[in-house]
């Protein structure tokens, strides 16, 4: 709350953490400036450089640190989270695993994704904004307003009056879940619901149908670095393994859904077959996911 900081009155708990942190982060960037300092010629076409050598080609050595932090600590949780599901979406569904393993070695081969590999593999993109669609990073958004405004949601109905400074709450997830929004296979697992006729018939129309990482002005700076590094780890994955199951009987007990938990049609109640949990991101409860691995036979990396 917002008298945390008399909780540490006498003492600074987190800067112990924090020169953890740096250490870790220390050589990594004493290289770079190194680099800079020798006068090493960087080449000049920017998706063959580091974001840490434009970093330290234009700011001091102090804010190129904090911005090593502030990627590290922000850019990881949405990136495990995100994979994780698409992972587990692998396992649930093999074709489409295969679909998109044919994409990666059609583009990039044995090769490591460029910027614009990443760009061009259309299926990769729908892949994770299918996983998002279903298992959003952030089940419940705050906002509120600096000004009173009237709100219309619905052409033909009262206009909702919201004063100022008023906190609004709404969710992601049953906002992605909406069948009147995205049709009545809202609730099944499609990445073609992204691509082409299904894209332009819910999703152009109404962007802010889709919110994964909120939107407008106050979309999450972090949205492209999560899609990069999410594609390159899938591409990385993919290119040495073919298939995916989920290892059940490696899961702890605590994480598999209850046998009692039926599927009903229209919900998500047994959908799953592990348990899920939220704060602040949604996450596979006790000790993640599990899953086996077949190494490909025909592996190119």
């Amino acid at each position: 709350g917002q008298f945390w900081p008399l909780c540490e009155f006498w003492v600074d708990e987190v800067k112990p953490l924090r020169q953890v942190v740096d250490d870790f982060m220390q050589p990594t960037l004493a290289e770079a400036l190194d680099r800079k300092a020798n006068s090493v010629q960087l080449e000049k076409d920017l998706e063959s450089m580091s974001l840490l050598d434009c970093l330290v080609e234009s700011t001091d050595d102090k804010i190129v640190q904090d911005e090593l932090v502030n990627l590290l600590a922000a850019g990881r949780d949405l990136v495990s989270t995100l994979l994780t599901f698409a992972v587990y979406m692998m396992c649930e569904h093999p074709d489409m695993a295969a679909h998109l393993r044919s994409e990666i070695i059609e583009q990039v081969g044995s090769q490591r994704p460029s910027a614009k590999d990443i760009r061009e593999m259309k299926y990769m993109r729908a892949f994770l904004d299918e996983t998002l669609q279903l298992y959003p990073l952030v089940l419940i958004l705050i906002t509120s307003l600096s000004k009173a405004a009237t709100i219309l949601l619905k052409k033909g109905h009262a206009p909702y009056y919201v004063p100022s400074n008023t906190e609004v709450l709404f969710s992601t997830f049953l906002i992605h879940c909406r069948t009147d929004l995205w049709g009545p296979d809202a609730l099944e697992f499609d990445p073609d619901r992204f691509l082409d006729s299904c894209l332009k018939k819910y999703l152009t129309p109404n962007p802010y149908i889709f919110i994964p990482f909120n939107a407008g002005p106050r979309i999450c700076l972090g949205q492209q670095f999560t899609y990069n590094e999410a594609s390159y780890f899938l591409v990385r994955l993919l290119q040495l393994f073919s298939s995916f199951t989920l290892a059940l009987d490696s899961q702890p007990e605590e994480g598999i859904l209850p046998k009692t938990w039926t599927r009903i049609p229209g919900t998500t109640k047994g959908r799953d077959k592990i348990m899920l949990g939220t704060h602040v991101l949604l996450y596979a409860k006790v000790w993640g996911l599990w899953v086996r691995m077949e190494e490909a036979k025909d592996k190119v990396m």
